[in-house]
């Protein structure tokens, strides 16, 4: 790293990817129907998987006010709970949940993440300015403008991952998430250009979390709350912009100092396509499994396997994986696995469950699953090797696809048809077949949480586009309240 003696010490101009954010949040109108559709099955599978994860202490424990008995007039509600915050907090309460079990929304690029995890502070500052204004006499927002930010704030996040590996300098995509959601949320809260502008400046200047707590020896429940950590701050950031704080032009490009130099190894973030609606348009869903999305054809071709091997697991000689390079690098564990955020990045051992099982759930990731022998024995017969074709579909940006292949060889000689998996069932090529089962997956996860006239009220108010999209935000809050 090198520094300038003596620089000149004239104001910059903001940086051009600041710029381009702040304009594209405040500016944008998004015309395409399609990426509307998408953001509401988005919300709503989002908002299942965060009901679903309300089952876990683990996560149950983090929520809440962050200091007991706090009370907030107008404050947001915390879906799923009685919980009434302050839109930071919700943000956190609504991320961690959503993102607990990693089972919604996905994309992945250069960069991987999921969009949908500034939800947290979307929901949270949406319903908060709904309750404010109608205290104040005024309309509140609609649904309309939640589908509009979360089309942003996917657009933000994930044509940045495209081209630009945050993992391959050591930080966490959720880096992503906090710059995302500042930029929305300011623009929310009826900041201007500038606005936007000075608050994502602060949220590159922010420290940025490590992946340390997704890869082994460490993986831990830190990946299951670091968007809601992210989104959060998103959201005070938004706030301490809109008083006036001053933002850092050069936040990214500064001599020495700035995001290039210090923590991207010198290079620039680039953009090879402008800021549109691709993102929603082509977000993966997770509808059949919690599992890290690079495993979930494996998943797949494993299932499909059951019937063939359930009953001849011990004359299995070995299993061979073939897998693209991010699984490799992400997911290929081999060893001592020590809790359910490690299992869930595991390639061997959601494949080894799916075979033994015939099916993947958040159960499978307890110890009382994992104590069994036989998923311990599988994962040792395992051979994970990489398919230069498959890691090459997976970037091409008309493909993306994220394969896997399963294929079994026994003792006697003989092995089963080597079963090879493409694309996920939550892929864009499949969402004729996967909407249907994404709405039972919705229905299902409400059901884990609501009564039966609660779920109704729920599925009624949310089945028409048009009529959701004209939703007052805080109405449509009320449903889920508890």
């Amino acid at each position: 790293m090198s520094y300038e003696s003596g620089a000149g010490n004239a104001r910059p101009e903001m940086d051009e990817v600041i710029t381009e954010i702040a304009r594209y949040a405040k500016n944008a109108v998004i015309e395409s129907t399609s990426a509307y559709e998408t953001a509401r099955y988005c919300l709503l599978d989002t908002l299942g998987c965060g009901l679903l994860a309300l089952r876990y202490p683990e996560c149950v424990k983090l929520l809440g006010p962050a200091v007991p008995g706090t009370a907030v007039p107008n404050g947001a509600r915390v879906p799923g709970t009685a919980y009434v915050l302050d839109p930071i907090a919700a943000a956190f309460n609504i991320g961690a949940m959503i993102r607990w079990l990693d089972y919604n929304d996905t994309w992945l690029a250069s960069e991987w993440g999921h969009p949908s995890d500034n939800v947290g502070g979307i929901l949270a500052v949406a319903d908060y300015i709904s309750r404010s204004r109608l205290v104040n006499g005024e309309s509140p927002l609609i649904m309309r403008d939640v589908l509009t930010a979360m089309i942003k704030a996917h657009e933000i996040q994930g044509v940045t991952a495209l081209e630009n590996s945050f993992n391959r300098v050591g930080l966490d995509h959720v880096i992503l998430v906090k710059v995302a959601t500042t930029a929305v949320v300011t623009g929310l809260l009826g900041g201007s250009e500038a606005d936007i502008a000075r608050a994502v400046s602060h949220a590159w200047l922010d420290g940025h979390p490590l992946r340390t707590y997704r890869h082994s020896p460490n993986t831990g429940s830190r990946k299951s709350w670091a968007a809601g950590d992210a989104t959060s701050r998103g959201v005070q950031l938004a706030w301490i912009a809109l008083k006036g704080e001053m933002g850092y032009p050069s936040a990214l490009t500064a001599k020495g100092w700035g995001f290039y130099d210090v923590l991207f190894k010198g290079k620039p973030i680039v953009y090879k396509r402008k800021f549109e609606s691709y993102v929603m348009e082509n977000v993966l869903f997770k509808i059949s499994y919690p599992a890290e999305f690079h495993g979930q054809t494996a998943i797949e071709c494993a299932i499909k396997l059951h019937p063939l091997v359930k009953d001849r697991l011990e004359e299995i000689d070995r299993i061979e994986l073939t897998t693209h390079e991010s699984a490799i690098r992400i997911i290929d564990k081999q060893g001592a696995l020590h809790n359910p955020a490690d299992r869930d990045h595991c390639l061997q051992y959601m494949t080894a469950v799916g075979l033994i099982y015939g099916e993947l759930t958040a159960d499978h990731y307890e110890d009382e699953v994992a104590s069994d022998s036989r998923i311990d024995e599988l994962r040792a017969k395992m051979i994970a090797a990489e398919d230069k074709r498959y890691s090459a579909d997976y970037l091409d940006e008309n493909k993306r696809s994220i394969a896997n292949a399963v294929q079994i060889y026994f003792k006697d000689g003989s092995a089963t048809e080597r079963i090879e998996t493409e694309y996920p069932i939550g892929h864009r090529v499949r969402r004729t077949e996967g909407i249907p089962l994404l709405e039972r997956k919705f229905e299902a996860n409400l059901r884990s949480r609501f009564a039966e006239r609660q779920t109704l009220a729920i599925l009624d108010a949310v089945r028409d586009q048009k009529s959701f999209e004209q939703m007052p935000v805080q109405q449509f809050i009320d449903l889920f309240v508890l």
